[in-house]
């Protein structure tokens, strides 16, 4: 092909893009009320299904070497009439599931052929605009170093010696980061990294779990053998008169004047799901304790990597012995990494969510060096089909709970409650046996092993 043949064939190319419509390609799933909004033109099977496993919620499976390309326009109609536009002559089947994510089967020939899953595509990681968290040497001056590289503090821990640089802009943000990696007085540098929203609730018409029962074994409060689980997570709620003794005063660090919750948060289902876990481990009576410490903001949806370091720093300070991480994101965080660091050397176990997309790729912080990763099982002992399979991940446990507020029962879905299962189970088994971390996370390693994906 000579080179003026292909510059010809280059630009029909970009042509044909561009007569496609790709830049104005609109898909809007209402997920709620169950009508979709379309404007395509030209659109591939993958990326469609892409887009509709992330705004609908569904688990997708496709026939391997199917194709098709689409271009619809349609307003407000209803899910499978709107299936119906998108996929043309392509068959499909959306088949419920009990307690779980429906799933969607595209396929040529039979529904038994679609068997290619659609994994939704990792996010990328996002970070608080024109921010660094800087975590310097003891005894290095912040103030004057924020100077140097043209920073203002606006969050500051001097008992850790972290701090918040906000910059004027990206580039300076960026030039910033290179400096200050070659700094000898910064031991870690980093984004302020955004963690992805917590897991949706359910509320359940009815259930055959009833609520936890469990007592609070009265023992000596400082006693080693009675477990604190430092719950890093959203605010906690009350768990009713039988369950709040288990409760310790609540500790925010991003800040209170919150309105109340008008629904269960993440942070409560958790709690409830620990205890759980713990009445299965030790019997119907036991000494374990749960520290809440609220690192989200008051729509319980967002927190960033400075709020879960100073989260975890919190409940190590006030004596919680377990960490529960139900919580996760793709960043990789220095900064959250040598907090991490130095409470598993400390000798207190952490538990992490390995992540709800069916990839291999990491989770943060569960794919942190020392984090104990959990994966979710679903029906009959398998990996989930929303679970995160990577070679970073250590255990897996159930991956749905069913927990109450106000008498009405909610189902929780995803790697977040298997977390809390598995923190429920070594806790629990802590209280009951008074046995030591690391034999307690061995007979784990054995009991919930990762099945082959």
């Amino acid at each position: 092909m000579t080179k003026l043949r292909l510059i010809f064939c280059l630009l029909l190319t970009l042509l044909a893009v561009s007569g496609s419509g790709a830049g104005t390609n609109s898909l809007v799933w209402h997920k709620e009320a169950d009508r979709v909004d379309a404007d395509l033109r030209g659109m591939a099977l993958w990326p469609l299904l892409e887009k509709i496993a992330v705004d609908a919620g569904w688990h997708i499976f496709v026939e391997p070497d199917t194709t098709h390309t689409t271009s619809a326009k349609f307003k407000d109609l209803p899910s499978g009439e709107a299936l119906k536009r998108l996929l043309g002559d392509l068959n499909f089947a959306l088949v419920p599931q009990t307690n779980a994510l429906p799933q969607l089967y595209v396929f040529r020939t039979v529904i038994q052929n679609a068997t290619q899953p659609v994994l939704i595509p990792k996010a990328v990681a996002r970070h608080v605009d024109n921010e660094l968290l800087v975590r310097l040497k003891p005894g290095t001056d912040a103030d004057a170093l924020a100077k140097l590289v043209g920073a203002k503090i606006t969050g500051r821990n001097d008992k850790l010696s972290l701090y918040r640089f906000l910059f004027t802009g990206a580039d300076a943000t960026d030039a910033a980061l290179a400096q200050l990696k070659n700094n000898s007085d910064v031991l870690a540098v980093d984004y302020n990294y955004y963690f992805d929203p917590p897991a949706a609730l359910q509320p359940l018409a009815n259930s055959s779990v009833g609520p936890v029962s469990l007592t609070l074994d009265p023992t000596t409060p400082d006693d080693p053998c009675n477990p604190v689980v430092g719950l890093v997570d959203t605010r906690t709620q009350s768990l009713g008169s039988q369950l709040d003794p288990f409760l310790l005063k609540p500790i925010s660090v991003a800040g209170d004047g919150c309105p109340s919750a008008t629904g269960l948060t993440h942070g409560t289902a958790m709690a409830e799901t620990i205890l759980r876990a713990v009445a299965q481990a030790g019997g119907g009576s036991s000494s374990v304790r749960i520290l809440p410490v609220n690192v989200y903001d008051c729509s319980d949806a967002q927190t960033t990597s400075w709020n879960v370091a100073l989260g975890i720093k919190a409940a190590v300070d006030n004596g919680a012995t377990i960490i529960n991480l139900s919580l996760g994101g793709s960043s990789d965080s220095t900064i959250l990494d040598s907090i991490i660091k130095q409470a598993v050397a400390a000798g207190i176990p952490v538990y992490a969510a390995a992540g709800n997309q069916p990839v291999s790729t990491p989770t943060y912080p569960a794919a942190l060096p020392g984090v104990i990763a959990v994966t979710a099982l679903g029906q009959q002992g398998q990996l989930a089909s929303y679970a995160n399979f990577g070679s970073f991940v250590s255990i897996a446990l159930p991956g749905a709970s069913i927990v109450y507020l106000g008498g009405q029962a909610y189902v929780v879905q995803g790697t977040s409650p298997a977390t809390a299962y598995a923190t429920g189970v070594a806790a629990g088994t802590r209280g009951a046996n008074c046995m030591g971390w690391d034999q307690i996370q061995a007979a784990m390693l054995k009991k919930f092993a990762v099945p082959q994906k």
